[in-house]
């Protein structure tokens, strides 16, 4: 698709295949972010870079009620969101496509425009144009939804050398922990925050208010 779709599949063509093995222990409140979700009766929810489809497949079950879309960049991951979708046996209520999340028309990847959930899992800090990928996130969530994130915080509790070794660590991934994601959110509305693990990790969520789409 593009540069960055080019680096996702060079970092993942093989970490795709232990993707999720490895990172259930640093990836931190993503059950929790999924335990939250609470779509409602025949809810629709979309994830914003959707990777391995581990956090879909999981929603899915919780909530046998709802709808589940997801998108990402890397055609590589996606390749492995299908496979497990399918072992899942959730190919009628999961359902991916390659995308760009700063740049897509959910419409046209989906026939849906809004969703009732719109959520990113650990994927801001890896999108380079996170602001606009959150532009996007709050255009297609339905009045009355919700936007919610989970991403790295910035360990303010946490002793100095771990904030400096997990940095070191996420650049070899080319990940980068975004310290302004609510003040960025509050452009939109008024979000709230939670850091979890002594600020390790930080779930946001911003309701939309109904009333408030123009699209």
């Amino acid at each position: 698709m593009n540069a960055t779709s080019a680096l996702m599949d060079n970092i993942y063509r093989r970490q795709r295949h232990f993707y999720d093995l490895t990172r259930k222990y640093y990836l931190l409140g993503r059950d929790r972010l999924i335990a939250e979700l609470c779509p409602p009766e025949g809810g629709i929810v979309l994830e914003i870079g959707c990777g391995t489809g581990r956090n879909l497949i999981k929603a899915a079950k919780r909530y046998p009620h709802a709808l589940f879309y997801g998108l990402d960049i890397s055609a590589e991951m996606l390749m492995t969101a299908r496979a497990e979708i399918k072992r899942a046996g959730l190919e009628d209520r999961v359902k991916i496509a390659q995308a760009d999340a700063a740049d897509f028309d959910a419409r046209t990847l989906f026939n849906r425009s809004a969703f009732d959930r719109v959520f990113f899992s650990y994927s801001l800090s890896m999108i380079p144009d996170w602001e606009g990928a959150l532009t996007q996130g709050y255009a297609v969530t339905a009045d009355g939804g919700r936007l919610v994130v989970v991403d790295f915080g910035e360990q303010k509790r946490l002793p100095r050398w771990f904030q400096h070794v997990l940095t070191w660590w996420l650049t070899l991934f080319h990940v980068a922990p975004r310290a302004e994601l609510v003040p960025v959110l509050e452009r939109f509305g008024t979000a709230e925050m939670k850091p979890i693990y002594g600020d390790y990790a930080r779930i946001a969520q911003l309701p939309r208010r109904a009333g408030t789409r123009t699209v």
